[in-house]
């Protein structure tokens, strides 16, 4: 299993599909798993809609709900990244007792670190294309025509939260709530830091640097 850490605008989400597809892992968003289950209308997603309907957090044990019936299915037998995931000390307690009981391998728990005023820098030019997603960023990864996605041709929008006083919100939000997580496995020898200021194939280099020797499939 392999834990991907960083503040908002880190590039974890890019990574953490890198890595599942380099080494065959199942990538795990706490995101996607949130939207399947409102899809699927689950007994979880009935009580997580209210809370999310008033702009409240979703409660530890909804999202730990959430991720144990993820893990149970039989495609993370190989191993998996989970991405936004765990994001308090509570979740990361109740996160080991979900691998106890479901027998996951050991853990690797990747830090992509970066300095607030480049997260700041990243995020206020970060586009993305209202079709399937793809993501841009002005400074640099500008898309060949400005506007447009290269990859489908729909439009590019800015997202209404990638305003400098809501990031350095959302960044001090980490520090108290997500930070500490790196203190705790690194208490138990399972962090591991990376440089995320470089570009992409960059940073997957260090990456694979620590996963090729802790091998993420065993």
């Amino acid at each position: 299993m392999v834990i991907l850490l960083g503040p908002p605008g880190a590039g974890k989400g890019t990574q953490a599909q890198r890595i599942a597809r380099h080494y065959g892992l199942q990538h795990l968003s706490t995101g996607d798993m949130l939207r399947d289950n409102l899809q699927r209308d689950t007994d979880l997603a009935r009580k997580a809609k209210p809370l999310i309907n008033r702009g409240e957090l979703v409660p530890d044990n909804i999202v730990l709900g959430m991720v144990q019936e993820r893990i149970a299915q039989s495609d993370r037998e190989n191993g998996f990244i989970l991405d936004g995931f765990p994001r308090t000390l509570a979740q990361a307690v109740g996160l080991e007792g979900i691998c106890r009981l479901y027998k996951s391998r050991s853990t690797t728990v990747l830090n992509v670190a970066v300095q607030p005023d480049l997260v700041v820098r990243r995020l206020t030019n970060r586009r993305i294309c209202k079709m399937r997603g793809h993501i841009y960023n002005l400074v640099d990864r500008s898309p060949i025509h400005p506007g447009i996605c290269d990859a489908d041709g729909s439009e590019l929008m800015q997202r209404p939260d990638d305003t400098e006083d809501v990031i350095r919100e959302r960044i001090h939000a980490y520090e108290r709530h997500t930070r500490p997580l790196i203190d705790y496995y690194s208490a138990q020898g399972l962090l591991y830091e990376v440089d995320g200021v470089g570009d992409p194939d960059a940073v997957m280099t260090d990456i694979k640097k620590v996963l090729d020797r802790e091998d993420p499939t065993k």
